[in-house]
């Protein structure tokens, strides 16, 4: 029981060896935890954040841009789509290559980790108390608790795994879950500025896409300030003024290149 405890403490296996302690005390088969954690390593949940934020951003400054340069509707409409189309492609295949590249970097760490477990278990375990020694256990004990973890290979791995390469072995992300949700939350937010331009048309719609985009970036940082439990003034803030900054720079750069092209 106290070796269960150490580990839950010092390694990120607290939750599952934990459980077991709680289910030995009479809740079998029930997970008991004291608060409960977002998942914060997931690549689908980061890339759809983002995917609204960029979609949003780029396309309400390529609209505004456009709008400057030429604010024939059928020109921004053109350019609105196009941006949402090439955006999300890109953003979709970027987050798939990015994540298939990490995954198979991880996966090749971990074949690594799992070949020296079984060829020399000696080294790890002295390699492992050495570790919980630095995080405050006495010799004996973080020998103690190195031996108990390397008596099952599959903890061994998965504890030597979070201690040496800060990874969880059974998430290594999912690169074609992250890429749809790339893909469509970038069209998402792409579309909003866009919305306005089937419907409207000259600077009654430049007005109205830049509020519409405007808005929905205050939205976007509240709703992450949400997740994040920051400020939400703050945070929507902060989203609204980089979508300012980008829209003024395409929109003065779109009124250059109209007045002299």
């Amino acid at each position: 029981m106290r070796i269960r405890r150490w580990l839950a403490t010092l390694t990120g296996m607290g939750d599952d060896l934990l459980k077991q302690d709680h289910n030995h005390e009479g809740t079998h088969g029930q997970r008991q935890m004291v608060h409960r954690h977002r998942d914060v390593t997931g690549g689908t949940a980061r890339a759809t954040v983002f995917g609204v934020s960029d979609g949003l951003v780029s396309n309400v400054a390529l609209i505004l841009g456009v709008a400057a340069a030429a604010s024939e509707r059928s020109n921004v409409l053109v350019a609105g789509v196009a941006g949402l189309l090439a955006g999300a492609a890109s953003m979709a295949a970027g987050e798939y290559v990015s994540m298939r590249a990490q995954s198979e970097l991880v996966e090749r760490e971990l074949e690594i980790e799992r070949r020296s477990l079984n060829l020399q278990p000696e080294a790890e375990t002295r390699e492992l108390a050495s570790i919980y020694q630095q995080r405050g256990l006495d010799a004996d004990r973080a020998e103690e608790l190195a031996e108990a973890v390397m008596v099952d290979p599959h903890v061994a791995l998965e504890v030597h795994a979070r201690e040496e390469l800060g990874v969880n072995p059974a998430d290594t992300g999912n690169p074609v879950a992250a890429a749809l949700s790339s893909f469509v939350s970038f069209g998402v937010g792409a579309l909003v500025p866009l919305i306005p331009w089937f419907f409207m048309e000259g600077t009654a719609a430049i007005i109205v896409s830049a509020i519409v985009g405007f808005f929905a970036a205050a939205v976007v940082g509240m709703i992450l300030a949400r997740f994040t439990e920051r400020s939400y003034f703050r945070t929507a803030l902060r989203q609204v003024t980089w979508a300012v900054v980008a829209c003024s720079a395409t929109f003065a750069i779109g009124s250059w290149l109209g007045a002299v092209v």
